[in-house]
């Protein structure tokens, strides 16, 4: 048998399998169900704890008693699993919550443990058990949170720009201009307003003062600074603009400065009620910080060590890679080209505001100067907006009328972000421990301070009703597919941009539903449904992850800058990492030390094909089958086929019907052994060990 070609594959201790493959596996599959288990994992380890210690402690009106989150422990589950599945219950387990209440008056505190309901568990495979029926959270595909530019032409041909800010919970904040190239602010979807008015409102009130912020050179700030003229000379220039945002937010009520301050607060800066979340910081950040900014400019002066004194670029050299790299320490630093601005006293935030200003050429007019200004240095745990954040955002806007800085791509994977089981659960319970917010402030008020109890003042019944409501009832809570073991499979790596807080069929255009170049490796391009779903419902690539942003990350072998020899280090790049490096094929041919056999190779460059030197590869593929789905990877000679064939036969695979003899195919692409021992569907011994019986009720090991 063996002096036939290819080679002898043992897959799991009794099959051996003759593979024709040419490529080199050089990475294991993951596990296929990780996207479902580490997310609930995550949920139970730190998320039901961060929800706690956001709610928590909750303070009642006069300030005497406060309710404090303790700790949680989930006792043992009253069914297994087999059992919940023939009583028709839920596989839960009780939750209990231990809670501390202050009375701050007598100095008295009572610790005391609270039944917070039944608990949903995930099963070993990934599932949920809800009235004995076995459900799927599917993970869905959602904008992430930040801030995006976009450019239109007008039917004048001229380009005008627009930008909104996102945050995960909270007020929207856009921008645009108009016709006359004056620009706005809509503050959550209102009535626009000059821009300038939203800088006065942040303390920044005269004219002088802002444009030494954002330089005198832009004919949109001058526009705008026109536009917006003062009215009323018995109120400052901030605390009109403040009366005016208030206006705006509140129409036909009573109009105050203090009534203004207050509320623009509660809008944006009070961490409560607005929220970026930790992706949104992190991508705020990377758009505004100046270090990601600065690449491709010509400087209009120069900069200096600010201890040696020593010249590290000088005014007109154009920032490239190497300059950049040179600079990067340094722009990393708090005392370097820092410039702080103190807002006035009549301020929303009177804090001074550190931003980080670098002057540059415009693009648009090389004689013209013109400040980058970044948001400073904002660590990634604020999760709300900041002074600094809005002054950059408004700074990279009208750098963008003077050629600087680039316009978002909405359906680029870098800013569409995967929300799994566990932030779902989250979000769901946080809408019900808010509620039940409401109830303790109540029950504070009226219950007697000295004898009341933390028992006494919870009612878990809005927390238990939000996450039945969930997994009875939500879009993405689903009966699973239970058809054959790739049907369960591939339903729990479904990935659907429909659901709550995501898109609707009817007014999904063809943009998101279309094939974009960041979905290689990451989704499937073959498989997802062939009706009005199409393109809203993918399914995640074979060997892609979900990093803790939950931007969908998938790994490539590191190409030696030095040797120009493939390496078998394994590095994980989202989307926009791999914007930066230029990547070669897997079937690219190597010889035995890896490098490459000859000496241009096909490769990808953001979306374009080209055919490169081995000299600028900086990755290559791991496999061939990074590409497509579990399903599609089943499919042998899939690159023969035409695509909607493929599309079909991937999806069909999932309807067929189980045989009660079950046998190895005669064909196969070697992804099967691997699909079925982690569908949950075959019986894995938990630890090596021989069978000594077997029979239909058990397996003796």
């Amino acid at each position: 048998m063996n002096s036939l070609a290819g080679h002898l594959v043992k897959y799991g201790k009794h099959r051996t399998r003759r593979s024709y493959s040419r490529i080199k596996e050089v990475l294991e599959l993951p596990n296929l169900i990780e996207i479902q288990t580490n997310s609930y994992n995550w949920f139970m380890d730190k998320g039901l704890r961060e929800m706690f210690d956001d709610i928590m402690p909750i303070d009642d009106f006069q300030g005497k008693l406060s309710l404090e989150f303790v700790d949680y422990q989930l006792l043992e589950p009253k069914y297994t699993v087999d059992e919940a599945r023939e009583h028709d219950a839920n596989y839960s387990a009780p939750l209990h919550v231990t809670l501390r209440l202050t009375n701050h008056e007598t100095g008295e505190i009572k610790s005391q443990d609270v039944f917070f309901g039944d608990f949903p568990l995930m099963t070993d495979q990934g599932t949920f058990i809800i009235n004995g029926a076995e459900r799927v959270i599917v993970s869905q595909l959602v904008r992430s949170p930040g801030v995006y530019y976009n450019e239109e032409t007008d039917k004048n041909g001229r380009p005008s720009y627009g930008a909104t800010f996102i945050p995960n919970r909270g007020a929207w904040l856009e921008y645009e201009t108009d016709a006359k190239n004056v620009s706005y602010v809509r503050i959550d979807r209102t009535r626009k307003l000059p821009m300038t008015e939203l800088v006065r409102a942040l303390g920044f009130g005269s004219d002088d003062e802002i444009i030494d912020m954002f330089g005198g050179d832009s004919e949109t700030l001058s526009l705008t600074l026109d536009k917006d003229v003062h009215k009323n000379a018995e109120d400052s220039r901030v605390e009109e603009a403040l009366k005016d945002i208030y206006e705006r937010l509140r129409p036909g009520e009573p109009k105050t400065a203090d009534s203004a301050r207050n509320l623009l607060t509660a809008r944006f800066f009070d961490p409560k009620r607005y929220d970026m979340a930790p992706v949104g910081r992190y991508k705020t950040n990377k758009k505004l910080m100046l270090k990601y900014r600065l690449l491709g400019n010509t400087l209009a002066e120069t900069l200096a060590d600010p201890d040696t004194g020593e010249v590290l670029a000088q005014k007109g050299d154009t920032v490239t890679k190497e300059v950049l790299k040179k600079l990067e320490p340094y722009l990393d630093r708090d005392d370097f080209k820092m410039v702080t601005y103190t807002p006035s006293d009549e301020a929303v935030v009177t804090d001074p505001v550190k931003l980080q200003k670098i002057l540059v050429y415009s693009k648009k007019d090389p004689e013209r100067v013109v400040p980058i200004i970044g948001n400073g240095h904002i660590p990634l745990e604020y999760k709300h907006i900041e002074p600094a954040d809005i002054l950059a955002s408004l700074n990279y806007f009208f750098n963008l009328q003077e050629g600087i800085g680039s316009t978002d791509d909405i359906d680029h994977l870098g800013n569409r972000r995967i929300r799994s089981v566990g932030e779902l659960l989250q979000n769901q319970f946080r809408i019900g421990l808010a509620r039940m917010e409401r109830v303790v402030r109540e029950r504070m008020s009226i219950q007697d301070p000295d004898t009341v109890t933390p028992q006494q003042l919870i009612n878990i019944r809005p927390v238990v009703a939000s996450i039945k409501e969930f997994f009875g009832s939500s879009q993405l809570s689903q009966f699973m597919d239970q058809t054959n073991p790739l049907g369960e499979l591939t339903h729990k790596r479904r990935l659907s941009a429909l659901g709550p807080g995501g898109l609707t069929r009817d007014r999904a255009g063809y943009e998101v539903r279309d094939v974009h170049y960041t979905h290689y490796g990451r989704m499937c391009p073959i498989e997802t449904p062939e009706g009005p779903n199409i393109g809203l419902i993918n399914s995640l690539s074979s060997y892609a992850r979900v990093n803790k942003y939950g931007f969908i990350e998938t790994p490539y072998r590191r190409v030696s800058w030095k040797t120009h020899k493939v390496t078998d280090k394994i590095d994980y790049l989202t989307a926009d990492e791999e914007d930066n490096f230029v990547i070669a094929q897997a079937n690219s041919p190597l010889n035995d030390d890896g490098s490459f056999v000859d000496d241009e190779v096909m490769a990808r460059d953001k979306d374009e094909y080209v055919e490169t030197s081995v000299e600028n590869v900086d990755y290559m593929d791991v496999s061939p089958k990074q590409v497509v789905s579990v399903a599609s990877a089943c499919i042998p000679f899939l690159e023969n086929d035409d695509s909607n064939r493929a599309l079909m036969g991937a999806n069909m695979q999932r309807q067929a019907v189980p045989l009660l003899n079950p046998h190895a195919p005669l064909v196969s692409t070697g992804i099967d052994y691997k699909a079925a021992h982690d569908s949950g569907v075959a019986m894995i011994a938990k630890k090596a060990g021989t069978v000594e019986y077997v029979d239909a009720r058990e397996v003796r090991v």
